[in-house]
């Protein structure tokens, strides 16, 4: 079985939007009403437009390019609520946008989820922002295409996250991910993505994500490990070699 990650779906530009390909590894993963969302692993940049071999042994789906491993995916319990702000309206989401820190400064324009230099048709296009008064909360104003499904879903609640945990001067990758995706956002209607840093350690920073619906149930949940690195040193493992 192949695994593929079009080149659409990019992060920087040579390498798997993090969100997205967890969202697609995710797809591989069995889970139960015990473990319901799926945890992934990110082991190395995730290469594009080629595939890429899957296996599975004892529960764990790993995606490897070659001799290099790639991901790890598994069953894993629900993300924790804890610290998890209100979600906001709709306009404040939007206002937050005006202070995007990716506007002066995007380490990788052409992430899918965030980047700046994506068209609105071809990216997401989040901006995710501070909310004036929430405590340091983040809130991206997101209007879901007809396209969207489980991938595009986890790539809302990815970036959104790494900008909470000071995303801005300090570049960083996503390293591990555990989401739930309990419903797709309707297309053409306002929705809201909620992120708040969970701590730091190290060169690791870790972070909560929610997706929201116009009445505020949550659709998605998300808990992320960040890692601090070199933006221009962010290749797949393939070629670096």
């Amino acid at each position: 079985m192949d695994f593929v990650i079009p080149a659409r779906f990019c992060g920087p530009p040579e390498s798997g939007n993090g969100g997205w390909t967890s969202g697609h590894a995710a797809r591989l993963v069995a889970t139960t009403s015990d473990h319901p969302a799926v945890t992934v692993r990110l082991r190395t940049p995730p290469p594009l437009d080629r595939p890429l071999g899957v296996t599975h042994e004892g529960g764990v789906v790993r995606v490897s390019d070659g001799d290099h491993l790639v991901l790890e995916a598994f069953a894993a319990e629900r993300p924790s609520a804890e610290g998890a702000p209100a979600p906001v309206a709709f306009d404040v989401a939007v206002a937050a946008g005006d202070r995007y820190e990716g506007d002066v400064d995007h380490p990788f324009p052409t992430c899918f989820a965030c980047g700046t230099g994506r068209e609105p048709e071809d990216g997401l296009r989040l901006r995710p922002g501070r909310v004036e008064g929430g405590d340091g909360a983040y809130a991206a104003a997101w209007t879901p295409g007809d396209d969207v499904d489980v991938e595009t879903v986890w790539a809302a609640l990815d970036c959104p996250g790494g900008w909470s945990s000071g995303f801005a001067g300090r570049p960083m990758v996503l390293g591990t991910v555990t989401a739930v995706v309990d419903e797709l956002p309707e297309p053409g209607v306002p929705h809201v993505v909620m992120a708040w840093q969970r701590g730091a350690e190290g060169r690791k920073t870790f972070s909560g994500t929610s997706l929201h619906a116009p009445d505020g149930r949550v659709l998605g949940r998300a808990e992320a490990t960040w890692i601090s690195v070199d933006p221009t040193a962010v290749r797949p493992a393939g070629a670096l070699t």
